[in-house]
């Protein structure tokens, strides 16, 4: 494949599914909307780049809903952790030939494709791009073979999983990006005053 890949792994997007520590402080309903809004923003930005697009559901594919361009594919998240996850995807990713590939969360308001478009050309010149958030773990992670290692013995959704993986990557080249904030809790939401505005909390 010459053109590059992007991943996106979404949750079906259901009251009481989605963004469960969030909706501890502002109800199921409104974090229902704030994943939705996060959603059609990592949408939006990955339809500005020149990639294919592979989306992996948490249960089942849907095929009406905003992941609709014509350069996009649509999987199901095997079983297991993010990251038994997470390597299958990669692992289905080089399969199809692809060269470099990304995986990027969407819970992400802060996102530009300027982010994605760097991560892309530093696959060029180094093994492993990362996108570190704030909280400790990562909201992109990009590569141009499989290694593994980074996706095994990790505490997910800690604030160790950057330094374990980091500590996974010694000797390989690493190249990080910008960090940013990812939307868990309320305090992170408060981070991002225009999406708060699109909110009725």
């Amino acid at each position: 494949m010459s053109n590059p890949l992007i991943m996106v792994f979404v949750r079906n997007p259901e009251l009481g599914r989605v963004k469960t520590r969030l909706a501890k402080s502002i109800g199921d309903q409104a974090a229902l909307e704030t994943y939705k809004i996060l959603s059609k923003h990592t949408s939006k930005i990955i339809n500005e780049i020149d990639s294919d697009q592979l989306i992996f559901y948490s249960d089942k594919i849907q095929d009406n809903d905003i992941w609709t361009a014509t350069n996009c594919k649509k999987q199901i998240q095997t079983k297991g952790d993010l990251g038994q996850k997470m390597l299958a995807a990669f692992q289905y990713g080089f399969s199809l030939g692809y060269q470099k590939i990304l995986i990027i969360g969407s819970d992400l308001y802060s996102l530009r494709p300027k982010h994605i478009e760097s991560a892309f050309e530093q696959l060029e010149n180094y093994d492993v791009v990362i996108g570190p958030v704030l909280d400790g773990g990562y909201y992109l992670l990009g590569l141009n073979f499989i290694i593994p290692k980074i996706f095994k013995q990790k505490q997910w959704s800690t604030s160790s999983v950057l330094k374990e993986t980091l500590s996974d990557l010694k000797e390989f080249n690493v190249n990080l990006l910008e960090p940013l904030n990812d939307i868990d809790t309320y305090e992170d939401l408060k981070k991002e005053p225009q999406l708060l505005k699109q909110l009725n909390i």
